[in-house]
């Protein structure tokens, strides 16, 4: 890629600020803007750029939240009259319906990184936040190809892998895979503030899984689910259709067991690592005591056993000092594993 004029990231959050950070790291000079100074002050700190206005940007990057992003779109196109515009919305439709008609759309592409993580602000942020993930790309109708290639082109810079699709087509897939899991994650953490102490001690780590991601920003995502609310609306539906049908038959066996298939028929449609086929994967558990180089030595056996990790988690066992590390491996592996470790003289189990 050739290098970049300068580059100006409206909205210094946990995306805008990443995005910064990885630019300057392959040495574009970026400029900040965002309302809260404190914001653009912990991202200068970090080093994301900096605060100095900016005249003559060869790319606008909005990351600002989405019912605020079309606004912010359509002054950027008409304050630089040369830039190339993107956004990083989670919502798309909105976005590109609410600038439509306006100035400059051969040179407006929206954008959408697949990445994020339940902290908010720019101390959250990281260089490394994209790397791996879908970038999805929006293009407005009409725009040049010149401004497509150089927004697939800061995708690839920032490690993402870019994909392009329609903006309604966008939504659509962001309200199953993303928006709908956050809100059932949300509705399900909430059922836990008056929960008695006892029973809350009980629980493991699956509630833990299960409600990681509501404690995201609840700002960020009332704006996400309000400006997103026909598709996610539409999978909910389907979703409260099934749990009628479940709450109908909870003592129907058959019923009970054809959701759980289909749930775990679901699981296996997610793609496997790397975008590849999924695998079919073996939790292999291992106890191990909760001090220091534990891990350490336990990781170097698995490497001895030449068996790949593929996921990991550690569970925190009920007032012992130990810890259950759950290490996922592809199924023709896992006695194999198990037998090196348990030579090892480690408490391993399938």
């Amino acid at each position: 890629m050739t290098s970049l004029p300068p580059t100006l990231v409206v909205g210094c959050g946990l995306i805008g600020t990443s995005v910064a950070l990885a630019l300057r790291e392959h040495g574009i000079d970026v400029h900040l803007r965002d309302r809260d100074p404190e914001h653009v002050a912990a991202a200068v700190e970090r080093g994301a750029g900096s605060a100095e206005p900016v005249h003559d940007p060869a790319l606008v990057v909005v990351a600002v939240p989405p019912r605020a992003t079309a606004a912010a779109v359509r002054e950027a196109l008409e304050t630089y009259p040369a830039a190339v515009v993107t956004d990083v919305a989670s919502v798309k439709g909105s976005v590109a319906r609410e600038v439509a008609g306006g100035a400059g759309l051969d040179r407006y592409v929206g954008s959408h990184p697949m990445a994020g993580s339940e902290r908010s602000g720019p101390l959250a942020a990281s260089a490394r936040l994209f790397e791996g993930r879908p970038w999805v790309i929006t293009p407005a109708a009409g725009a040049t190809d010149a401004a497509v290639r150089l927004v697939e082109e800061v995708a690839v810079m920032l490690g993402a892998v870019p994909t392009v699709m329609d903006a309604d087509t966008h939504d659509r897939a962001v309200a199953l895979v993303s928006h709908v899991p956050q809100v059932l994650s949300t509705l399900t953490a909430a059922r836990l503030v008056d929960a008695p102490p006892a029973h809350l001690a009980l629980a493991g780590q699956g509630l833990r899984d299960v409600t990681r991601v509501a404690g995201s920003d609840p700002a960020l995502w009332r704006d996400i689910i309000t400006t997103n609310a026909e598709e996610i609306g539409a999978v909910l539906t389907a979703v409260r259709d099934d749990l009628d049908t479940l709450i109908d038959a909870l003592r129907d066996r058959d019923v009970v067991g054809g959701v759980l298939e289909a749930g775990r028929v679901g699981t296996r449609a997610i793609p496997g690592k790397h975008g590849g086929e999924p695998v079919e994967l073996v939790v292999v558990n291992v106890q191990v005591p909760d001090t220091p180089g534990a891990l350490s030595r336990l990781f170097a056996h698995v490497g001895e056993s030449g068996v790949n990790i593929e996921d990991l988690r550690i569970d925190h066992e009920l007032g012992r000092p130990v810890g259950l590390v759950e290490i996922a491996v592809a199924a023709d592996r896992a006695d194999e594993l198990v037998a090196r470790l348990t030579e090892r003289a480690w408490s391993a189990y399938r």
